[in-house]
């Protein structure tokens, strides 16, 4: 096996498959993988058949909900590029990742709910909005949220973040090896190419 994904230490100890139906996910790409198959085992054979779609995909659905809101927020900072202010949402859920409470989740939700229309960003507001699979915080809570919405969420956000790069699939990489390294217990940041990402987390 490829040591590129090895020790995904994070990653929950299930077949692949069960991961992805529990995020309401499917890869797009034919594999030839007993049911047992491991993430780590999936993702050599989608490398090795250039499906980096579908390896994000299922990076988005075998992260932790905190560590698959940072991935996002890291995305997000690639399409945002270098302004002197964040989003709002953006702002709010970097603040999540590194204290993850019900207050800053009810402002999230307020950020995402008066956003404008153009700004990408609200999905990572869903990752953390979603993360427990409900609808957010306050009666929310009590609420199911729409199955696999904080994965796809995720998975969107950096899908947004592949044209940022030199090219895609050099961007896609960076983004992958970004998950890998978050699943390994790092912080994922690496930038794309001609991109900076220096962002403090605890």
């Amino acid at each position: 096996m490829s040591k590129r994904f090895e020790d995904l230490k994070k990653v929950p100890k299930q077949p692949a498959v069960r991961i992805l139906a529990v995020a309401n996910a499917k890869l797009r790409t034919p594999l030839n993988l007993p049911a047992s198959a491991s993430v780590s085992e999936v993702m050599e054979v989608l490398e090795k058949a250039g499906a980096f779609v579908d390896m994000l995909r299922l990076m988005g659905a075998a992260l932790p909900a905190r560590e698959r809101a940072w991935w996002a927020c890291l995305a997000a900072r690639d399409v945002v590029g270098d302004v002197e202010k964040l989003p709002p949402t953006l702002e709010l859920c970097e603040a999540w990742v590194r204290k993850p409470n019900e207050d800053l989740r009810a402002k999230i939700k307020d950020a995402n709910d008066t956003a404008d229309i153009d700004d990408e960003t609200t999905l990572c507001g869903l990752c953390v909005l979603y993360f427990n699979d409900t609808l957010g915080p306050g009666d929310l809570a009590k609420i199911n949220g729409p199955p696999g919405a904080t994965q796809a969420a995720a998975f969107g956000m950096n899908v947004k973040a592949l044209g940022q790069g030199d090219s895609i699939p050099e961007a896609a990489d960076v983004l992958i090896d970004r998950a890998v390294d978050i699943a390994r217990g790092g912080n994922g940041q690496i930038p794309l190419p001609g991109k900076v990402v220096e962002v403090e987390i605890q």
